[in-house]
Formats: C-alpha cells, structure tokens, sequence
C-alpha cells in the first residue's frame, strides 16, 4: 500500500507504518501523525497536529482541520445513495457520483468505530462518542452520542446535561 508522488506532506508529519498505508491526492498537515492500515483518498485534506488512528478510511471530500483526533476505525461516506452500475447495467464513472463533502472543525475528537455520513458539519472541540453514526452536524463544545448521534451534553460539562435544542439525529 502506497504513498502516492501526488501527496502533500507538511513538515515533520510521521507516518508510523509507511508500507502500511494507502495515500493518494491528499494533503496532510504539518506535524499530523498517520497510523497503519489508514487510507486518506484524493481531494481530502487533513490539518495540522492531527491524529489519524489506525484502521480508519478518510474518502474523497473529507475536510480535517487542526488539531483534530480522529480514532481507530472510523468511516467517512461521501455518497448518500451510492450506486455500482446505472439502470443498463452499465459501471457507473466517476462522474457520476454524488461525492457530498464533509467537514470536521478544529480541536474536534472523532471516536473509535463511529461512521460519519456525508455533508455533515462536526463543530469545533465536538466529540463523537465511539461507535456513533452521525448522520447530522454536530454543534461546536458539544458531546454527540448513539445510533444515530444525537447531542447528550456540552463538552466540558462535570454531568450529563440534556442540550434537547440540539438534538441531531432526524
């Protein structure tokens, strides 16, 4: 598994098993460490000092910035109804995908095992709890949690405090 000529490394950026990785098209930000078995697709861009754990598939729109910990594991959707063939069976291009972009803000965490759908906003210093399917934006400092993710607190409360008006499951 490669590290494609076409990715833009920052400085001191520490790949921890580079023949472990698959990297094509993106850019990765100064001071970013990439662990194994981790795929960073073209036209996604990580940040700065980010932590990208093992197992984890970063597609095509994906947008990390600074500072951001992303756990082990974690899936990124690009394509709310993706589709292999068109009605004639013919393979579908490219082109014809509905790639939907995806944004996680500064100083946000991302937990282990949680799926991220495409078009969603995660807000700055956000935490998705591992194993969460997220499936609307997260509002910044807060907690989201479940299937589907929903906000269970603002982040950096000492208890649990129901924040109903930021409810972000459908």
């Amino acid at each position: 598994m490669p590290i494609h000529d076409d990715v833009i490394l920052g400085r001191r950026v520490q790949i921890i098993h580079p023949g472990l990785v698959n990297l094509y098209g993106c850019k990765i930000g100064d001071e970013t460490r990439v662990g194994p078995f981790v795929e960073i697709q073209k036209n996604s861009e990580v940040g700065r000092r980010c932590k990208i754990s093992s197992h984890t598939f970063i597609c095509e729109g994906v947008t990390v910035e600074d500072e951001v910990m992303i756990g082990h594991g974690v899936m990124f959707i690009n394509d709310r109804d993706p589709k292999a063939t068109n009605a004639d069976g013919s393979i579908r291009t490219e082109a014809e995908w509905n790639l939907e972009p995806t944004r996680i803000c500064r100083g946000a965490s991302i937990g282990s095992n949680a799926t991220i759908m495409c078009g969603v906003t995660v807000g700055e210093r956000a935490l998705v709890g591992a194993g969460s399917v997220v499936v609307r934006d997260v509002p910044a400092n807060t907690v989201a949690a479940g299937v589907p993710a929903r906000v269970i607190r603002r982040r950096g409360d000492s208890q649990l405090q129901s924040v109903n008006s930021h409810v972000v499951e459908a």
